[in-house]
């Protein structure tokens, strides 16, 4: 196994994660929030989704085409509207996440060896400091809030799954 292999086996595994925490949930499952001022799903989904379009074009790869103002939809200032006309489906939010993780998988094939110790954008520097770490947030960002979702599926009854 090589670098790259490492990156893309997290990546696959963080969205693995992501999903089995997510494919049993109710539409209004996704506009609970674990405790008050914390982010529902709907909007993590969508943040996690906006995000990867970011770090992914600003390492200069294509990233899929996000819908008219879904970036817009799931900024900081969105994070405490429960308004469900104002975010995705679940399955909308699948479905783009898929086209993340396969735009994830092929930018990591196309980054050279070589290019993985570049330095990142400088705009994502102070997070992660070279491509190959910027390639990898790409995957453990989902991890991140997929444990976010945990007190949520626990506090609407969902059994453990991990």
């Amino acid at each position: 196994m090589n670098a790259k292999d490492a990156i893309k086996n997290v990546v696959e595994f963080c969205h693995m994660v992501t999903t089995m925490y997510v494919q049993d949930l109710e539409p209004e499952d996704l506009f609970v929030r674990s405790v008050p001022n914390t982010n529902h799903i709907a909007w993590q989904l969508g943040h996690l989704i906006a995000s990867d379009h970011q770090m992914l074009s600003e390492l200069g790869y294509t990233a899929p085409d996000l819908p008219e103002n879904f970036a817009a939809a799931h900024t900081t200032e969105t994070a405490g509207s429960d308004e469900p006309a104002s975010f995705h489906t679940k399955d909308e939010y699948l479905a783009l996440e898929d086209q993340m993780k396969a735009a994830a998988l092929a930018a990591i094939d196309a980054t050279l060896d070589a290019d993985l110790d570049k330095p990142a954008p400088e705009s994502m520097r102070g997070y992660a400091p070279t491509v190959a770490a910027v390639l990898t947030m790409v995957g453990t960002h989902w991890l991140l809030h997929a444990g976010q979702f945990v007190p949520i599926r626990r506090k609407i009854g969902k059994p453990p799954l991990i």
